[in-house]
């Protein structure tokens, strides 16, 4: 099996060198990620016609007794649905097609209205909109030096009931979009920052629904040692600089959570000690919307 991994954290963080030599025990694998911190980019890519650094660091064939695949690891100085982009252009890149793409581990959660942001998940949307199976996963812990032992222990087996999932016969249960049954799914799973030994199981489920308030404050540099990381993790710059008249911000905010969520919405589940996964789709048409919309007359000839 060929698997492309890539992050919105950038090449060197903790997270995708975890998962990169987890997923080594499956197949070769082929790492582009971004060359500095892209987090909150979504499904954005680099466009603009400006040029693209891309740097080779590593490469390591597949281990003798064959326990081990192959691995390939690069950055480019583009978004995480640029790096997909990247790998999947083989006359460029020359790397297989995947037959899976990972995105993560991601440091922090991706569960709720965060999904909507998550490079990491615009990763996967980018390798789902090509029809390629995808899966985010991320942990619930910003610490560079997260504990990734419960996601080492539990997303294997998560990874391999999704890949099964995947298997079906082209052409089944075609829905209103005419596509075949699977094409455009990715997958969002979020561990939960607790020791392995006290995940208490895995849910299905959905999207929670909230947002975030009051999310401009003004520029601390204290928040970054309060939480243990630099402002260089994070892309951002220890000392920025300013013009005349112009005044430092930050995004930090409070998550409003929208009361119509029950026990099955994403933060939810990782708030109860469990591992969740969600199915999300690039097709974002919500049909009985459009439904509505033509019975009240929108469908009209002129």
């Amino acid at each position: 099996m060929n698997i492309l991994v890539t992050n919105d954290d950038g090449y060197r963080a903790k997270g995708i060198r975890v998962l990169a030599e987890m997923m080594r025990r499956y197949g070769n694998v082929y790492v582009v990620a971004p060359k500095t911190h892209q987090s909150g980019m979504s499904m954005a890519v680099s466009l603009g016609f400006k040029a693209i650094r891309y740097k080779e660091i590593l490469h390591l064939p597949a281990s003798d007794d064959g326990t081990e695949g192959s691995l390939t690891v690069a950055y480019i100085d583009a978004t995480p649905a640029s790096c997909v982009k990247y790998a999947l252009d083989t006359d460029v890149s020359g790397w297989p097609r995947p037959d899976v793409v990972v995105s993560g581990i991601n440091h922090g959660s991706n569960a709720a209205s965060a999904s909507c942001y998550s490079g990491t998940l615009g990763a996967a949307q980018e390798a789902a909109l090509c029809g390629i199976p995808a899966i985010g996963v991320s942990l619930c812990s910003m610490n560079p030096d997260a504990d990734f032992s419960a996601v080492e222990e539990h997303f294997p087996g998560i990874m391999r009931k999704i890949l099964e999932a995947n298997e079906r016969p082209s052409g089944q249960n075609k829905e209103k979009t005419g596509l075949d049954a699977g094409y455009g799914i990715y997958y969002n799973v979020n561990f939960p920052d607790i020791p392995a030994g006290k995940i208490r199981g895995i849910r299905t489920g959905y999207q929670g629904k909230g947002h975030w308030v009051r999310e401009f404050t003004d520029w601390d540099p204290t928040f970054y040692s309060r939480h243990g990381i630099t402002p260089e993790m994070l892309g951002q710059e220890s000392a920025p600089s300013c013009e005349e008249g112009e005044k430092l911000y930050m995004m930090v905010g409070t998550f409003v959570d929208d009361p119509g969520n029950d026990s099955r919405a994403d933060h939810h589940i990782l708030e109860n000690g469990y591992i969740s996964v969600v199915a999300h789709n690039i097709d974002t048409t919500d049909y009985r919307e459009t439904d509505r919309l033509g019975s009240l007359g929108f469908d009209t000839d002129f």
